[in-house]
């Protein structure tokens, strides 16, 4: 017995990319081949609201089950037909019975911001679906937004409510084979052995083809029924989808299934190659870039063909917007964004040449303001003594006249300018220069604002480092933060009383944020702290 089935979404996931304005003769065509090529599942389009939608043919956005009965044939056996429901974007209520003459199922997509809060208002949907007669296939989009507790949450829900299939669904593409591993384990430990597994991905990192098969792998000899979506082509917005002639050419050559692979290559020739030449889908590095901070492709299409950018700026201005709101798109916050990246943007490649010949392949000695400075003054003298590295201090001009004081902090730059004054300083470039000797680097390359606390300008040095190449790293004063003690700093003009609730948080951010770096600089560089440091036990 079969135990995979392909769901083939070409009209609905792949249309997005033309915004589902197929001719209706040519729905009517895709729909009948992928029948008569036995798959067995076609999605037919979405299912939106009568009063936002005005459905006058050649779409598919449908506005009712009815509209959609001339695109499907009831006489072809083992062929199921659905339409995609998204929560909020129809009207539930006007929900058609199904009575056999259209579709038979409705693939319901939620995210979790809708789950989180609207729970009873999606379970209701849910229901009313199921209640109607549709076999009801649960989307909860974009899986890897949930922790394990939360999705196990969901799998409770799922269970009670035992709809027809479950999916995993690769949003944004942003999954990893891990991730694929995890999220079915997961899900098949915990869900009723009756209901489906669905797995929908993105291409962006060109892992779709080997995630189904893993996912086919997974499920073994077992009795699970697995649901493997994909389109003609890999069609679909910015890195499409699974092609679903590579699926079902591997399910015929390697399980020995029944599809009609020619007839999937004709429609390839007949339907997809014309849209081929019309808009362009399939790995890209933009694509890639949607994949790896986890955002809506329109804000990568945007950044694309509005303002001409290179790559790797697309890749900073999305990490500029709330990971949140990275999933939507809002393009007044994109230029805003915009703006200001492009305002503290430098090319700072003289810069980072000029610290390589004072620092690449030495030891760097870093002070950071932490109060052991005075607690190990005299071991700090005894190291730079006997060692004689280039020193460079952290929001603060340290008194060795040949130290480097670099600046993060816009507020200790202009503090302290008079002692500042005849020596080297290295800024990055949100601080604005008041000296014309001053060494800029890009802000925007020693931040990561995956982190709440990315503005951290110790971890900021050592990012500038990561640049620079130094074979030793000697740390003192990086003390972290320590709610009992009085002082957290050498100078009491560093306390900040507003951020004592937040030390836990700090020290675990940068905690983290550090280990990374060492992680990456290993083994061509070597750490060592010479104070106390909470975050020393990492080494």
């Amino acid at each position: 017995m079969k135990n995979v089935k392909v769901l083939d979404c070409t009209l609905r996931d792949g249309g997005r990319i033309l915004d589902c304005a197929f001719p209706d003769q040519e729905i009517k065509e895709i729909s009948e081949k992928l029948a008569n090529a036995k798959i067995d599942i076609v999605e037919v389009g979405f299912l939106r609201d009568w009063r936002k939608v005005n459905y006058q043919g050649d779409s598919t956005f449908f506005t009712d089950v009815e509209q959609i009965r001339p695109f499907v044939d009831k006489s072809k056996i083992g062929v199921m037909y659905v339409a995609f429901i998204d929560f909020g974007m129809c009207d539930i209520d006007t929900l058609k019975p199904c009575d056999g003459t259209s579709i038979d199922g409705i693939r319901f997509g939620f995210t979790k911001k809708n789950y989180d809060e609207a729970k009873e208002e999606v379970i209701r949907w849910a229901r009313v679906i199921k209640e109607r007669g549709y076999k009801l296939f649960v989307q909860g989009v974009n899986s890897l937004n949930y922790t394990d507790r939360e999705l196990l949450e969901i799998v409770d829900m799922v269970n009670e409510i035992h709809p027809y299939s479950f999916g995993i669904v690769d949003t944004y593409g942003a999954m990893y084979m891990d991730d694929v591993d995890r999220l079915y384990g997961l899900i098949d430990h915990n869900m009723l052995h009756d209901i489906c597994i669905n797995f929908h991905s993105h291409n962006n990192y060109q892992l779709s083809f080997a995630f189904a098969q893993e996912v086919i792998k997974l499920s073994g000899s077992s009795s699970r029924q697995i649901i493997i979506d994909g389109t003609l082509g890999g069609i679909g917005k910015v890195a499409g989808n699974l092609n679903t002639e590579l699926i079902v050419d591997f399910l015929v050559r390697k399980k020995n299934y029944d599809y009609e692979f020619e007839d999937i290559l004709d429609m390839l020739d007949d339907y997809i190659y014309k849209y081929s030449l019309e808009h362009k889908w399939g790995y890209s590095t933009a694509a890639m870039m949607a994949g790896v901070y986890k955002s809506h492709p329109n804000n990568v299409i945007y950044l694309t063909e509005k303002f001409r950018l290179d790559t790797k700026d697309i890749g900073k201005i999305l990490s500029m917007i709330d990971p949140a709101a990275r999933q939507r798109y809002d393009y007044d916050n994109i230029q805003r964004l915009y703006t200001e990246y492009v305002a503290d943007k430098v090319d700072d490649y003289e810069a980072i040449q000029k610290l390589k010949e004072t620092a690449e392949g030495k030891e760097v000695f870093l002070m950071v303001p932490g109060n052991t400075l005075n607690t190990h003054r005299e071991q700090i003298d005894r190291y730079i003594q006997d060692n004689k590295p280039v020193i460079i201090s952290v929001n603060f001009v340290a008194d060795e006249p040949s130290a480097y004081a670099f600046f993060g902090n816009a507020k200790r730059y202009g503090n302290l300018k008079a002692k500042r004054d005849k020596r080297k300083v290295i800024i990055s470039s949100n601080v604005k220069a008041d000296n014309e000797n001053d060494i800029v680097v890009n802000y925007h390359s020693l931040i990561n604002r995956g982190y709440k606390y990315f503005e951290n300008s110790t971890i900021m040095l050592l990012n500038l480092l990561k640049r620079v190449n130094p074979s030793k790293i000697t740390i003192a004063g990086f003390d972290g933060f320590d709610l009992k003690s009085e002082k957290n700093y050498c100078d009491s003009s560093y306390q900040n009383e507003r951020h004592i609730d937040e030390f836990e948080v700090l020290n675990k951010e940068i905690s983290t944020m550090y280990k990374e770096i060492v992680e990456t600089m290993s083994p061509n560089c070597d750490f060592k702290f010479i104070t106390p440091s909470v975050y020393s036990k990492l080494l």
